[in-house]
């Protein structure tokens, strides 16, 4: 387990001491207040949102655009952890969607190639951003800001000179269909199924293997980190490469399920999905943070977004009720991550 997880409680005590010792130790988990924030805002929308809310569809409204966020913020959250950050994924959503459907909508060649090369183009400038950040001094910010405008700036040359449009229309049936762009239930998109499965293997590899323990060793002390034997170059290129291209991942999911790609989509991921991990626990400054922490800020986040629709609110006022909620959620994590840094049991 890594360092920022519950320590174990002591055997042998009981009573108050032990329950208080066990409060203590549950506040200690990094989501601990993303849990709190997110069991806030869904009684929040369960009271004025009404029944709808809780329907079939009104889950399927928050729960697809946590899993399109969720890819993506899994992977930004723990660049986070590592202290570094990647808002390149702004251009790589649309990169994905765009290569996918002029590959296989406008020269009509295979889906699969389709995906191949999005994904790979994905590996390619995660390499870039990673390769740069570890051999200059330029932070990943900067760094990642220059691939974000380069990217966008190819993405929407090119498809202009192959298409002759910014939009292109896509077509797909079969096995890539199903398993990238389909919906369960005809509400629930298929790819929550991916956001589930990702989020598995990366609690276990970063809260129950060595990985875990490099990733928050990095962003405590990356010079003692690296003295201390542990990869930090070759983990913070691996960690900019699984975030650009899960970033590919979502913009092909995105064109197969809407059977379209447009340039423009995607900025609005940067944005979010940083929200995403900070409502979850990720401190900015690194060394914090957990996976089950980042899952409960993205459902609070999409909960948030999309619970405004079902309420009786003017929606004029969306943009507004949406952020103070959100802040809500980030103070309430805050204070209880404090709590739980200062907490001493009481003594019998």
């Amino acid at each position: 387990m890594n360092t920022n997880a519950a320590k174990p409680i002591e055997a042998g005590s009981g009573g108050v001491g032990s329950a208080g010792l066990a409060v203590g130790s549950l506040l200690r988990r990094p989501e601990a207040g993303a849990f709190l924030g997110l069991l806030g805002v869904f009684i929040f929308f369960t009271i004025f949102g009404g029944t709808s809310f809780l329907m079939p569809a009104g889950v399927a409204s928050w729960l697809n655009v946590a899993a399109s966020l969720g890819i993506v913020a899994l992977p930004m959250g723990l660049l986070m952890i590592a202290g570094e950050l990647d808002i390149s994924i702004g251009s790589m959503i649309p990169a994905g969607s765009m290569t996918v459907a002029i590959i296989a909508g406008h020269y009509g060649l295979s889906i699969w190639l389709g995906i191949s090369v999005a994904l790979a183009i994905g590996i390619i400038v995660g390499l870039v951003n990673g390769i740069l950040v570890v051999r200059t001094a330029v932070p990943s910010l900067i760094v990642t800001l220059g691939t974000l405008f380069a990217v966008a700036g190819a993405v929407l040359g090119l498809s202009v000179i192959i298409t002759g449009t910014t939009s292109v229309a896509l077509t797909s049936t079969g096995l890539a269909k199903t398993i990238f762009g389909s919906f369960i239930g005809a509400q629930f998109q298929v790819i929550i199924l991916w956001w589930m499965a990702l989020a598995v293997i990366y609690i276990f590899f970063i809260h129950y293997s060595p990985f875990g323990n490099w990733l928050f060793a990095m962003g405590g002390d990356k010079e003692s980190a690296r003295n201390a034997g542990i990869p930090t170059q070759r983990l913070t290129v691996l960690l900019f490469v699984l975030s650009s291209t899960s970033a590919a991942f979502v913009g092909v999911c995105q064109a197969i399920l809407f059977s379209s790609a447009q340039v423009s989509a995607g900025m609005s991921f940067i944005f979010n999905a940083i929200i995403a991990v900070v409502v979850g626990g990720v401190l900015l400054t690194g060394g914090f943070g957990s996976v089950i922490g980042i899952v409960f800020g993205t459902l609070t986040f999409a909960v948030v977004n999309q619970g405004i629709y079902f309420t009786s609110f003017d929606r004029n006022w969306s943009s507004l009720i949406i952020g103070v909620l959100l802040l809500l959620a980030v103070l309430l994590n805050n204070t209880f991550r404090k709590m739980a840094l200062t907490y001493t049991p009481r003594k019998k």
